[in-house]
C-alpha cells in the first residue's frame, strides 16, 4: 500500500511539473533537467502541433529514456496522440486521444485534418500520394483565384465591369484577405481554448 501511494504521488507529482512547463519558451524546455521527461513531452507535443514528426520522435524519445517507468505508459500514449495528429492520421488521433482520457478532436476537426493530410502529406509519404498532394493544392488555388475573380466579377458588373487582369488581381486581393481573416478567428479560437484547458489544469 505504502509503494502505490508513493507511485501516485509520483505520477501527480509529474503532472504538475508538466502543467507548470507548459508555459515555458522551447529553449526553456531544453535547458530542463530536473523534470526533463515531463519538458521533453511537451516539446514533443509541440513539434507534432507544427505537423514536424521527426522532432516529435525524438523528443518523446527523449522523454521516455528520462521517465520514471510509472510514468511511460502516459507518455507513450501522448507520444502516440501526438505522432498521429503530426503524421495526419485522424482514426488513429481520436483513438489515442481517448487512450489520454480525453475528449476526441470534433468530427470537423477530424475533417480538416484528413483534408491537411490529402494536401501535404507527410515526409514519409509514397511519391505518388505527394504528387497527389500538388495537384490537389493547384486546382485549389486555380479555384480559389476563379472565385475571387467571379466575386470581383460580380460586384463590377453594375458598375459597367472591369477588366480581366485587374479582376484577378482584385480577386487575389479578396481570397486572400477572406483567408486572413479565417486565419486570426482560428488563432484567437485556438487561444481561448488554451487558455480554457489552462485554468481547467489550475
Amino acid at each position: 500500500m505504502a509503494k502505490q501511494r508513493q507511485v501516485r504521488m509520483e505520477q501527480r507529482g509529474a503532472l504538475a511539473a508538466m502543467q507548470q512547463l507548459e508555459t515555458r519558451s522551447d529553449e526553456e524546455l531544453e535547458r530542463e533537467q530536473k523534470f526533463k521527461s515531463a519538458a521533453q513531452a511537451i516539446l514533443g507535443a509541440r513539434s507534432a502541433e507544427r505537423y514536424d514528426a521527426t522532432a516529435a520522435r525524438e523528443h518523446f524519445r527523449r522523454a521516455l529514456a528520462s521517465a520514471r517507468p510509472q510514468e511511460r505508459m502516459q507518455i507513450r500514449r501522448m507520444a502516440d496522440a501526438s505522432l498521429a495528429l503530426a503524421e495526419r492520421r485522424p482514426d488513429d488521433l481520436k483513438e489515442a486521444v481517448q487512450r489520454l482520457g480525453q475528449a476526441p478532436p470534433s468530427g470537423r476537426q477530424l475533417l480538416l485534418l484528413r483534408v491537411m493530410g490529402m494536401l501535404a502529406p507527410p515526409a514519409g509519404a509514397p511519391v505518388a500520394v505527394r504528387l497527389r498532394g500538388i495537384a490537389l493544392v493547384v486546382v485549389l488555388v486555380v479555384g480559389l483565384l476563379l472565385l475571387g475573380f467571379g466575386i470581383v466579377e460580380l460586384v463590377a458588373w453594375p458598375l459597367g465591369g472591369v477588366a480581366t487582369p485587374l479582376a484577378l488581381i482584385l480577386g487575389l486581393a479578396v481570397i486572400a484577405a477572406a483567408l486572413g481573416v479565417l486565419a486570426l478567428f482560428g488563432r484567437r479560437r485556438q487561444a481561448k481554448a488554451l487558455a480554457a484547458r489552462g485554468s481547467a489544469g489550475g
